[in-house]
């Protein structure tokens, strides 16, 4: 059984309103991944994404929630704000302590398998990925696979 974690942009993907292609794109993917992996396999997320969903302002904001009601909640402790506090220091994430830092913080301290994510520009980025598994080598933390969800799709991703 595979855990992942899954930061705010799956939420809010999930209940995108938008009709521009590629957002109907990336809800459809992220819809397809959710409702196969809510029932195959750990699911997680964290107080930071319900946090950032309860500050923003969205069509979908309550039901990106609500969904939330029924994952776990993986915890933030001491250890987990030490790695964010490395993750800025060596310029791997932006500073804001609750945003990408904490998400890959806390994914890679719960040794999640994937952090599942649409942020392709600090997140699920190949060009950082070597920079994050060294820094998280030298920190002794586990590494998870940073994918969007098309990418878990495999397959069945264009159908």
């Amino acid at each position: 059984m595979a855990i992942y974690y899954i930061e705010t942009t799956i939420p809010s993907f999930y209940h995108e309103v938008r009709t521009d292609p590629d957002m109907v794109a990336r809800r459809d993917w992220t819809r397809r991944w959710f409702e196969v992996a809510i029932t195959t396999d750990r699911v997680v997320t964290s107080p930071a994404v319900l946090a950032e969903l309860e500050n923003g302002d969205f069509p979908g904001r309550d039901q990106a929630i609500q969904m939330l009601d029924f994952l776990e909640l993986l915890t933030v402790n001491s250890a987990v704000a030490e790695i964010v506090e490395a993750y800025t220091r060596h310029h791997l994430m932006p500073r804001d302590p609750f945003g990408d830092a904490l998400h890959l913080a806390l994914a890679s301290y719960h040794r999640c398998d994937f952090l599942v994510t649409w942020n392709c520009q600090h997140l699920a980025n190949a060009r950082k990925f070597g920079h994050i598994r060294r820094l998280n080598g030298i920190l002794g933390l586990y590494v998870p696979e940073l994918v969007t969800p098309m990418e878990l799709l495999g397959e069945d991703w264009s159908q």
